[in-house]
């Protein structure tokens, strides 16, 4: 099949539907989409709750619980252990299809009857890491995100196989990092963006093999540097020991000096390795894999986000997780060894052939179900014969079609559409969609989307940022009782006991920033999950050759961004 240009019935924006995306939705059996790429995204997005965290009771215990569900939302809620147990059985909240009501309708009747789990983890593999989310195999972690196989971590997201770090985003298998954005296999890198395989580094961003480095740039297999120069031990520890302890004025002069430094030094046009054919941003070890972001170890995709380790392969318009599993295709959140997922929210592991289902594990051909667990055969939480739920099956797709489901903007769903973000659990302003795309809440409503007033501050102020020593060194152990002000945002927060003995170890002074305000402040570091055209700005002439560098690509770094964006082959010549 050819190349289709259509416009998307969300933005009205042409898109671009090509040959091998045509093939993939034959293979699946499911028309092309009617959103465009972004607009699929954010409304997957507007599914995923990532960080927005609420005090509830468990429905079913009654016992307190931490819960991404607000307490006043028309939703039930069981707390992990709960959900999981055998004092429930979801075929108890089973409904006969009615043709003459739309089938999403029907669906999101269910979803507000059937328990929903209050976090999406396995429990049974957290140790003292309560207030976490999207998570699995950690140990004394607070405030954790979309993170596996760690120990010791404090604010945090997509960090993997680490400990002993605080308010890091994409760093894995480190130790002892803070304020780390797309770090590997780093020891003691302080405030240091895109380092691999680096230890004691300061200040610095594509670094990889070093050490004793502050405020470098783009050096490979270099020590006792300080913005790119060189320098004996001696001269660097006692410049070193000028500096330290850090206290947050030096903090915030440094930040501000590497960051005019670092411009100075080409960027590759991409973050990613060991890759053949991709395009995209933070990419590893895949193959064929187009237009994604943050994925590992993924073949023949497109479209996709947040995939971990794990071989996966022909996932479209996929997003979290998903290893090892293959023919998913607009879903957000799904397990191992899954198969042929559909427009489905979080779909545990060993599944296959499940549409437009919420909150499953183990089992097979199911459509629109909640909370099925090793079933079979299953439409809206009714057990049918393998027959019966082909032919319901066939019925719903086509009264689907004929009579679908529009939402208060006019968007019209039929089969083949995620759900609508209208029927969204969360407001705009509490996923992930409003933290990669904020609008503000007019335009929420505009958009179709739904917006949460969340509750006012919690904490009352006892200390105000002003009043917060300077220096670790001053700071005494009482300050764990206070409830410090914001100095942006006037909410209050507070300090862990692991977390001021991180500060003590790495003479780091407290910080004076709420910690949402500072993993958004780390999220303008990470690259946007955007690309944009263009041609590489490397002068060959100042390499003895002639003229500019001919290759272009597709980039997430936007043309009116101040960074130097090299081709791979320019970069590399240039920092080898």
């Amino acid at each position: 099949m050819n190349q289709e240009i259509r416009n998307c019935q969300n933005c009205h924006n042409e898109f671009v539907i090509e040959p091998d995306d045509f093939a993939f939705y034959e293979k699946i059996d499911v028309p092309p989409p009617t959103f465009c790429p972004e607009c699929r995204l954010i409304r997957r997005l507007s599914w995923r709750n990532e960080r927005s965290l609420y005090k509830r009771k468990c429905g079913l215990t009654g016992e307190n619980i931490i819960s991404v569900f607000a307490p006043d939302k028309p939703y039930t809620v069981y707390g992990s252990k709960a959900w999981w147990s055998d004092e429930w059985d979801p075929f108890e909240y089973g409904i006969e299809y009615d043709s003459a009501v739309p089938f999403l309708k029907q669906f999101d009747a269910l979803l507000k009857r059937v328990p929903l789990m209050n976090l999406f983890g396995f429990y049974t593999s957290l140790v003292n890491s309560d207030f976490t989310n999207m998570v699995s195999y950690l140990k004394n972690c607070y405030m954790v995100t979309c993170s596996d196989v760690g120990e010791n971590l404090i604010y945090g997201s997509f960090v993997n196989k680490s400990k002993d770090c605080v308010d890091n985003l994409i760093l894995l298998n480190s130790e002892l990092c803070y304020e780390c954005v797309n770090c590997l296999k780093c020891y003691r890198a302080l405030f240091s963006h895109d380092c691999e395989n680096c230890n004691d580094i300061y200040f610095s961003k594509n670094c990889v093999g070093c050490s004793n480095c502050f405020g470098c740039a783009n050096l490979r297999n270099q020590k006792y540097q300080i913005f790119n120069i060189q320098y004996s031990k001696e001269e660097y520890d006692k410049k070193l020991a000028d500096v330290l302890p850090f206290t947050r004025e030096k903090i915030d002069k440094y930040c501000k000096e590497a960051e005019k430094h670092w411009l100075k030094y080409p960027q590759q046009y991409y973050h990613g390795t060991h890759n053949v054919n991709v395009s995209g941003e933070y990419i590893r070890y895949s193959k064929n894999t187009k237009h994604s972001f943050l994925v590992i170890n993924t073949e023949d995709s497109k479209y996709c986000t947040y995939i971990g380790e794990g071989n996966s392969r022909e996932l479209f318009d996929f997003t979290s997780f998903g290893t090892t599993s293959e023919l998913l295709y607009e879903v957000q959140q799904c397990g191992e060894k899954c198969s042929r997922i559909l427009f489905s929210w979080w779909v545990a592991s060993n599944v296959r052939n499940v549409e437009y289902s919420v909150m499953v594990s183990g089992g097979h051909d199911l459509f629109g179900c909640v909370g099925m667990r090793k079933a079979e055969y299953c439409i809206l939480n009714k057990q049918y014969i393998k027959e019966e739920y082909e032919k319901i099956r066939e019925e719903i797709i086509a009264d689907m079609n004929k009579n679908p489901y529009i939402d208060k903007a006019g968007r019209v769903y039929k089969y083949g559409e995620f759900f609508p973000s209208e029927l969204s659990p969360f407001g705009y302003n509490e996923t992930t969609a409003g933290e990669l795309f904020p609008l503000p809440e007019n335009k929420v409503f505009e958009n179709g989307f739904n917006w949460y007033e969340k509750e006012p501050n919690i904490y009352q102020s006892t200390l105000n940022a002003e009043i917060v020593p300077r220096k670790i060194d001053d700071t005494p152990d009482s300050i764990l009782n206070e409830v410090i002000e914001c100095k942006k945002t006037k909410r209050g927060f507070k300090i862990i006991q692991s977390e001021l003995d991180f500060y003590r170890k790495l003479k780091l002074p407290i910080p004076v920033i709420h910690p949402d305000v500072r993993h958004a402040n780390r999220i303008k570091y990470r690259n946007p999950f955007k690309l944009w055209h263009r041609q590489c700005m490397c002068d060959k002439s100042n390499h003895g050759h002639e003229g500019k560098c001919s290759n272009e690509f597709q980039t997430s770094y936007a043309p009116d961004r101040p960074e130097i964006i090299y081709c791979g082959s320019c970069y590399n010549s240039e920092v080898a």
